[in-house]
């Protein structure tokens, strides 16, 4: 396998990396690589922290692991790299080859593609705690950005605290409620049914926090696109060709990814083995949060800058 040569200007930008990394005592140095290199060698060159290789490219990942190093692969291309970063390091923790603490260096091209241009260091478990209004605004949807806010924090709080010490997974669909009653069924008896609006918006704390109890239940909860919940305890029963998830997600997954494709609601999934929240639009995860302890803090940003 043919391996590109380390330029001197590329050379110096890892030289850069490595010293940064020991300053800050970082865990890793994670190497967003465009093409196939002596892995190897960097590697020996990193002998004090972790060296983390993530690409798109099968033959980068190829040669990376060839030499004996961690691979990250990325699976679709997002909208900016930014956001590709922050994907490869949930990734790299869902992986278990960081973990949410860690201090990581990060180098990647951030003007052309095929050069390492940059070096960013990233403090995880402040990174992770930060989820900003453009994660949520970037999904094209009618449901109220307002109304996604609030469910994506209640998922956070059930996947990160579960309830009474033990863990819980559920599912959330929200928006186009009635296509999605249609295509699901009673479960267990709705414990929502017959109550005013007042008392089902999730806008109300001792509503959201009825729903952190009823998430032990089976199913799923169907909440509208202006925030009223609609039921609990539903069996989805969409069904949609093409869907292709990551192995190691169950049932639970597949209904979310099923659902959203036919519907085109928005599905939160909440696993119950890791915490992990998981986004699902028309059949895809757009976005996953990894459990913090400390709650996510909203900031709101315009245009591409990153939060204040």
């Amino acid at each position: 396998m043919s391996r590109q040569e380390i330029t001197k200007e590329f050379e110096k930008i890892l030289v850069a990396a490595a010293r940064l990394a020991a300053d800050v005592s970082a865990a890793a140095v994670v190497l967003l690589a465009e093409r196939a290199l002596d892995f190897a060698m960097l590697k020996r060159e990193s002998k004090d922290f972790r060296l983390i290789v993530a690409s798109d490219q099968k033959e980068v990942l190829e040669a990376a692991r060839q030499d004996d190093v961690d691979v990250v692969e990325i699976q679709n291309e997002p909208q900016t790299r930014h956001f590709q970063v922050s994907q490869v390091l949930l990734e790299a923790i869902a992986d278990e080859l960081l973990q949410t603490g860690d201090v990581v260096v990060v180098v990647y091209s951030a003007y052309e593609k095929e050069i390492c241009d940059t070096i960013t260091v990233v403090r995880l478990a402040e990174q992770l705690s930060k989820l900003t209004s453009r994660d949520l605004q970037r999904l094209e949807t009618k449901v109220p950005l307002e109304t996604l806010r609030i469910v994506v924090d209640l998922a956070c709080d059930i996947g990160r605290e579960g309830r009474e010490g033990k863990p819980v997974g559920t599912l959330f669909v929200v928006g186009n409620h009635r296509k999605v009653m249609e295509m699901s069924t009673e479960q267990v008896h709705d414990p929502f049914r017959g109550y005013p609006k007042s008392e089902r918006s999730i806008r109300n704390p001792r509503v959201r926090e009825s729903i952190k109890e009823l998430a032990q239940i089976d199913g799923a909860f169907v909440i509208s696109s202006d925030g009223l919940a609609i039921a609990a305890g539903r069996h989805l029963r969409a069904s949609a060709e093409g869907l292709t998830l990551s192995k190691g997600l169950g049932s639970r997954h597949w209904a979310a990814a099923e659902i959203s494709k036919a519907t085109g609601a928005i599905a939160i999934a909440v696993s119950e083995s890791t915490g992990t929240v998981r986004v699902f639009q028309d059949g895809v995860i757009v976005l996953r949060i990894e459990p913090m302890r400390n709650a996510m803090k909203w900031h709101d940003v315009t245009g591409d800058g990153h939060p204040d």
